[in-house]
């Protein structure tokens, strides 16, 4: 396969698949990669005229699609959704949480986003998806973290301590689910760039970060949703079936350079 075919290599007829926070970026393309594998999807996010346009694209690929709106930082609502998706799909087989609150500010509302869409979205979510993800022959939950749970950082503190805690929940979520064979898996992106994203917005609004972090990437390229995508479809497949309890960086070599 050349660099420039996009192929999806793995199969998800009958699987089903709920992606929370998935109307762009690389929700988004987490929904349609497996929707281009055969797989029924679930998806929910705030903004409806997203939500419905990646609802469209993802019947387009003639799989079963339920989509619903949903502010992921309510906890009423994270359960009225999950719920609502188990009954579309027929059951969970695969959980992603990919929303984030973007914390970046140092005020208690930037800490309160991150603490609530970034971490407590994903235990919710979890909690509610368990009885179905535990009833199936290959239950699976993908989170997704990101490269600044790793190392200290001057600016945004918020949003790189609840990665780091959804790093550790994943850990010991594995730990703890391993006995109902749930596999729990994250993934921490690098730097990823689309348009109306905050790499874009950066772009035009702080270039010289912009292209400061750019430099940092041995690639010399930011990250494009569909390579996080590739990685949250091998995580859930079969020939990820002995890996459980792990944070896979996917950030073309962005912390190699601190």
């Amino acid at each position: 396969m050349t660099s420039g075919q996009s192929a999806i290599p793995f199969d998800f007829h009958g699987c089903r698949v709920v992606v929370a926070g998935a109307s762009r970026g690389i929700g988004r393309s987490i929904a349609l990669g497996f929707a281009e594998a055969g797989a029924a999807v679930s998806i929910c996010a705030r903004g409806i005229p997203a939500l419905e346009e990646t609802r469209q694209a993802i019947a387009a690929h003639g799989v079963t699609v339920h989509a619903q709106g949903c502010d992921l930082a309510d906890p009423k609502a994270v359960d009225a959704y999950v719920a609502d998706a188990a009954g579309a799909l027929g059951g969970i087989d695969v959980l992603v949480n990919n929303a984030s609150g973007y914390g970046f500010a140092d005020d208690d509302e930037a800490w309160i986003a991150g603490f609530n869409v970034d971490l407590m979205a994903a235990v919710r979510a979890s909690r509610a998806a368990l009885p179905h993800l535990a009833a199936s022959p290959a239950g699976c939950i993908v989170h997704t973290s990101s490269i600044a749970a790793f190392r200290p950082r001057a600016g945004g503190a918020p949003y790189a301590a609840v990665k780091a805690a959804l790093s550790q929940y994943t850990t010991s979520q594995a730990l703890a689910l391993a006995a109902q064979r749930i596999r729990v898996n994250a993934i921490a992106p690098g730097s990823i760039a689309f348009a109306d994203g905050l790499w874009e917005r950066r772009r035009l609004e702080q270039p010289e970060l912009y292209h400061a972090t750019l430099a940092k990437i041995p690639f010399g390229r930011f990250g494009r949703p569909e390579e996080i995508a590739h990685a949250a479809l091998f995580l859930a497949s079969p020939w990820a079936a002995w890996i459980t309890g792990h944070t896979l960086v996917v950030d073309g070599g962005q912390m190699l350079n601190g």
